[in-house]
This record gives structure tokens, C-alpha cells and sequence, in this order.
């Protein structure tokens, strides 16, 4: 790992980290005060998400979504469970804040691929494992390329690319684009879902690809 990744990298992370959370704290007050007001408690979502080399750390976002069940105890769909605030804080990113706290912990970057579930992680091809070779980002070259208006194959080529590509140059440039997509709230959704689907490996994205030939 070159120098820059190494050091350079993680301390230009926590500094502008550390800046935006404490230029963005009126904006936690109001989201936290609309949350706990909407849902009640918790405030935050918490969740083991897979880090550098796979690692499980505890990721920390905003709560979007009702814990709804059905009669059987199963929870609902996404898309029936995000709530109006939930839509509002996502098109804007606010739901992502807490997520400073786990770049100032040295868990997260601020550009990388987007931390999944730990239940994907035997689900990828060595090829899309690779994104676990830095750390994960609050954005990415994924995330201002599409987002969620991308499929998955389009997502893991992607992070590959940015895992290859990686300079202090490329971060800055991403982080440009990120405001401006922000700004246009492009790409929250996929076509078919409030969010993504359930990646469940290999074999799901060569049936969606045979679907749609």
C-alpha cells in the first residue's frame, strides 16, 4: 500500500470528517428532533456492515424506515416501511451523516465503495471482492456514477475500477461530485425499488441479464 493510501489518505479523511460534522451539527439536531417526533426510538440505525478485508464494524445512519412486520412476523418490503422523512432525509444525504463518526473512527472512508451486508460476502466473485480492498466510503465512484439507478454487475465494476484508479485526485473529484448530485438528489432509488434489491450472487445478475436480451 503506497504512502498515500496509507497515511495521507486517512488523515485528510478525518479532517474534513471532523470539519463537516461540526459545520453540519444544526442538521443533526433538526434530523434527530424530526426522527425521534416520526419514529420515536432509536434515532440512529446501528448495523454490522463489512469493512477493510471484509471486517465487520458497526455502521451508524439516521433512521429512514418503520420497523413494520406483517402477521407472521416477517418484515415488510423497503418500500413499505421508508416513511415521508425518510424519503426527504435520504434525497438529501443527511441520513448518511452519522457516518462521520465512523470515518473519524478510521472504520470508514470518506470515498470508497458503499459498505453492504455481511451476508454478501460469500456471495461475490473473487473479481467483486476486490471492493473490500480499501476501506468502504460514505461516497463513491459508484455512488455519483448512478447510485441505486445502477444494477449490481454495473455497481461491482464500478468499485473495481475505483480500487484500481485510486488517487487523492480522484477522491477530491468524487466528493465535488457528490454535492452537485446531492443538489439534483439523482440515483436514491433503483427503477424497480425504494432502494436496491437483495443481491444474491453470480447467478442473479446472469438471469437479469437474460432477461433483459
Amino acid at each position: 500500500m503506497s504512502y498515500t493510501r496509507s497515511f495521507l489518505k486517512p488523515v485528510f479523511d478525518r479532517l474534513v470528517a471532523a470539519l463537516v460534522l461540526t459545520l453540519s451539527s444544526p442538521l443533526w439536531l433538526a434530523a434527530a428532533i424530526a426522527i425521534r417526533w416520526s419514529l420515536g426510538a432509536p434515532i440512529l440505525f446501528r448495523q454490522l456492515r463489512p469493512g477493510y478485508q471484509g471486517r465487520p464494524f458497526m455502521l451508524y445512519k439516521f433512521r429512514t424506515m418503520r420497523d413494520a412486520r406483517d402477521r407472521n412476523g416477517v418484515t415488510l418490503p423497503d418500500a413499505d416501511r421508508l416513511t415521508r422523512l425518510g424519503r426527504l432525509l435520504r434525497s438529501m444525504s443527511i441520513d448518511e451523516l452519522p457516518q462521520l463518526w465512523n470515518v473519524i473512527r478510521g472504520e470508514m472512508s470518506l470515498v470508497g465503495p458503499s459498505p453492504l451486508l455481511m451476508r454478501y460476502l460469500d456471495r461475490y466473485t473473487p473479481e467483486q471482492a476486490r471492493r473490500h480492498d480499501v476501506l468502504p466510503g460514505i461516497t463513491g465512484w459508484t455512488q455519483v456514477n448512478g447510485r441505486n439507478a445502477l444494477n449490481w454487475e454495473e455497481k461491482f465494476t464500478m468499485d473495481a475500477w475505483y480500487v484500481d484508479h485510486w488517487s487523492l485526485w480522484l477522491d477530491a473529484k468524487i466528493l465535488g461530485m457528490t454535492v452537485l448530485r446531492v443538489l439534483r438528489r439523482d440515483g436514491i432509488s433503483n427503477q424497480d425499488h425504494a432502494t436496491m434489491p437483495e443481491f444474491m450472487g453470480l447467478n442473479t445478475m446472469t438471469d437479469m441479464r437474460n432477461e433483459q436480451r
